[in-house]
C-alpha cells in the first residue's frame, strides 16, 4: 500500500530475539554494523558485533567479558580505529577493538566501585574539538572525565557533596556537549531525584543545576560538537524536558519547555537524529518509540524587566510514534551515515533494526 501523505513513518524492518538481555546498543561509525552490550543468564558480559546485510543480520564477532556490561560509545575513537568502551557492572571502563574482541582490552580503568550507569565520549571523531575523553556515572553518585591516553587517574572528577556523602544520589546518566573547540566543553549529568546538573570542564566547576521533580533516565545534547544550543532531559512519569541552551539567565537559568506523553510511562531516552538535531526519538517503558520535532521561537532571547538577557523556549509535536515491544524501549541508535536507520533493544530480549521514513519533509 502506497502512503500518499508526507508524514514519517516508524517501520520495523528485522527483529531479532537474544538469549540474552540487551542493555545497549551502537552504530560502528562508517559502517553497516552494530554492537550490542549486555548481560548473558550468568551474569557475564555479552559484547557482540552484528553485520546488517539487507533485512538480516549475521553475527560478525562476540566475546564474552567477566561483568555483565551496561553502557558503551565510540565517542572518544577515530572514524578508523572505532573502538567501543564499556561500562560494566563491576564499574571498569574499558576500550575494545572490534577487531580483537577477545584480546585484552587497549584501555582499562576501575572508574566506580560498582555498576557505571552511563558513558559518554567526546573529541574522537574529528581534530580542533579537544581531548579524546569520556566521561562515567555510578551509584556512588561521581561524575568522572577519562583521557583515554591516560590510565591512572580521572582528568576530571565531580563527587557528592559533604552532606551527601553518607548516602549518594544514584547518577543515572551523563552526556558530553558544547565541545566546538579545543578549551571548551561541558557534561550533563541526571540524577535518581531529579537533579541535573552542568559541569563547565574548562573551569572544573558546576555551571548550572535544576531540580525536575522526578528521577532523570536520560540526559543528551542535540550535538555535542557545537556551541550548546539545545538539551533533553527523560523522566520518569511520562515526561520530558527541552531546554534552551543559548541563553542562561543569572537567576532563571535555562528556559525550558515541558512535554507530558499520553501514556503513562517511563521516558528511557531522548536520541537526536545526527542529521536534523531538531529531531528527536523517545523511547518509552512501555515499549513505544516516538519521534518529536523542535520547533524554535520567534525570539530565543528576550530582556527581564532589569535587562538581563533570558532565553525563551521553543515547542515539541509528535510526528509519529509506534508501539514496537511489550517491554522498554532500553537503548536506541542512529545510524550516522545513513538518515532514518536505527537499531534499538528492549527488555523482551530483542534487538530491533529500524528505519523512519520521510525524514527530510521534517
Amino acid at each position: 500500500m502506497v502512503d500518499a501523505t508526507n508524514t514519517p513513518q516508524i517501520l520495523e524492518i528485522m527483529n531479532k530475539p537474544m538469549n540474552a538481555t540487551v542493555y545497549d546498543v551502537k552504530w560502528v561509525p562508517s559502517s553497516a554494523r552494530f554492537v550490542a552490550m549486555g548481560s548473558w543468564p550468568r551474569n557475564t558480559g555479552l559484547l557482540q558485533v552484528y553485520d546488517l546485510n539487507g533485512t538480516q543480520v549475521e553475527l560478525q564477532a562476540e566475546s564474552e567479558k567477566k561483568a555483565s556490561i551496561k553502557c558503551g560509545t565510540f565517542g572518544a575513537s577515530g572514524l578508523t580505529d572505532r573502538k567501543i568502551a564499556c561500562g560494566d557492572f563491576a564499574g571498569k571502563l574499558c576500550m575494545y577493538d572490534l577487531e580483537r574482541l577477545n584480546s585484552p582490552p587497549v584501555y582499562e580503568v576501575q572508574a566506580h566501585a560498582s555498576i557505571i550507569n552511563q558513558v559518554d565520549g567526546a573529541g574522537g571523531q574529528a581534530k580542533g574539538y579537544g581531548a579524546p575523553e569520556l566521561v562515567t556515572c555510578g551509584r556512588d553518585g561521581c561524575v568522572r572525565v577519562w583521557d583515554v591516553r591516560q590510565k591512572d587517574a580521572p582528568v576530571a572528577a565531580f563527587e557528592p557533596g559533604p552532606a551527601d556523602k553518607e548516602k549518594p544520589r544514584d547518577c543515572w546518566t551523563v552526556a558530553f556537549g558544547n565541545s566546538y573547540n579545543d578549551e571548551e566543553r561541558c557534561v550533563l549529568a541526571g540524577y535518581d531525584n531529579g537533579d541535573v546538573k552542568m559541569f563547565d570542564l574548562r573551569t572544573n566547576k558546576e555551571r548550572w543545576t535544576t531540580n525536575v521533580k522526578n528521577g532523570v533516565c536520560a540526559v543528551s545534547f542535540d550535538r555535542k560538537d557545537i556551541e550548546m544550543n539545545k538539551f533533553l532531559v527523560a523522566c520518569l512519569e511520562s515526561q520530558f524536558h527541552a531546554f534552551d541552551a543559548r541563553t542562561q539567565h543569572a537567576k532563571k537559568g535555562f528556559a525550558s519547555v515541558t512535554e507530558k506523553l499520553t501514556q503513562g510511562a517511563t521516558v528511557w531516552g531522548a536520541w537526536h537524529l545526527p542529521q536534523n538535531r531538531d529531531v528527536t526519538m523517545v523511547g518509552t517503558g512501555d515499549g513505544n518509540c516516538s519521534l518529536y520535532r523542535y520547533h524554535y521561537p520567534d525570539q530565543r532571547r528576550v530582556k527581564d524587566p532589569d535587562g538581563n538577557p533570558m532565553g525563551v523556549a521553543g515547542t515539541v509535536e509528535l510526528v509519529a510514534t509506534k508501539n514496537l515491544s511489550t517491554q522498554p524501549i532500553c537503548a536506541f541508535d542512529w545510524s550516522p551515515d545513513k538518515e532514518g536507520l536505527c537499531v534499538m533493544a528492549s527488555f523482551d530480549q530483542a534487538v530491533r533494526v529500524g528505519v523512519v521514513t520521510k525524514l527530510n519533509k521534517l
